[in-house]
């Protein structure tokens, strides 16, 4: 018998992307996926309305949430659409999309378990349009990273990623925050739950309808990073372990099973 597939789930986690929706879905390669999904996290434009004339799976939140709600959402849903890799692709068109095909290949042939798409793996983001500090706060935040969580990325801060099915169920969504350091919160996890990450190289785009954090944002950002790094590197020793970055597969492997003897 022929072995199927996994079912490729692309979910766009929305706020006014109403001028760059079209682009960014006429963008996906045919055939590279089986359903998008579009959260919509309470948008003040015609996101929405965008988004049901094109046909795709809509989901509207009431209000702004944030952008770690609106993926949570995005994840939830899409799993329980029988994804099998589930791939974030910003509706703001700054991802090129592409390179969904490359993305989702490592998983794909069971190289990988979650995979990153890098900006600084190729050409300088500075020369693509990266603001001279986002590259080399970018560049610090990563080394931290790469020290505390024992790896070796050339970049944490992307937001075009895949994730298998398992590395989802893996970790605790729902613990993480609704803002955008939800993003480091669910790479910590999948570290702790041992997921295979692989990185592919994505270009630098910047263009006025992209969304892009401000320098003060960007600042609140780094801080929330540097704090969790020391939530994460005091769970490793023990002082004290956090639920948030255990590992729900390890878990459930460690729970007796029901009638067995205490």
């Amino acid at each position: 018998m022929p072995i199927s597939k996994p079912k490729v789930v692309v979910v766009m986690p929305a706020y006014n992307a109403a001028k760059t929706l079209h682009m960014t879905y006429a963008d996906l390669p045919p055939g590279s996926f089986d359903l998008v999904i579009l959260v919509d996290d309470g948008s003040s434009d015609e996101t929405a309305t965008i988004a049901r004339e094109m046909g795709l799976e809509l989901f509207v939140h009431n209000q702004n949430y944030g952008y770690g709600a609106n993926q949570k959402t995005c994840y939830r849903e899409a799993l329980k659409a029988g994804a099998g890799i589930v791939v974030m692709v910003h509706p703001d068109y700054q991802y090129d999309p592409r390179l969904l095909p490359e993305i989702v290949r490592p998983i794909q042939e069971g190289r990988a378990d979650v995979v990153l798409g890098s900006r600084l793996m190729g050409d300088s983001p500075v020369k693509q349009g990266m603001p001279w500090w986002k590259y080399v706060a970018n560049r610090f935040l990563t080394s931290l990273e790469n020290h505390v969580f024992g790896l070796a990325l050339a970049e944490y801060h992307t937001g075009y990623r895949a994730f298998a099915r398992e590395a989802l169920e893996s970790v605790n969504l729902e613990m993480n925050s609704d803002n955008f350091i939800f993003d480091q919160e669910i790479v910590a996890q999948l570290v702790e739950s041992r997921a295979r990450i692989a990185e592919v190289p994505v270009p630098t785009r910047y263009f006025p309808q992209a969304s892009s954090a401000s320098f003060v944002q960007s600042s609140i950002y780094g801080l929330a990073i540097l704090w969790l790094l020391l939530r994460y590197q005091l769970h490793q020793w023990g002082v004290p372990r956090q639920r948030q970055f255990e590992s729900l597969k390890r878990r459930y492997a460690e729970m007796p099973a029901p009638g067995a003897a205490k």
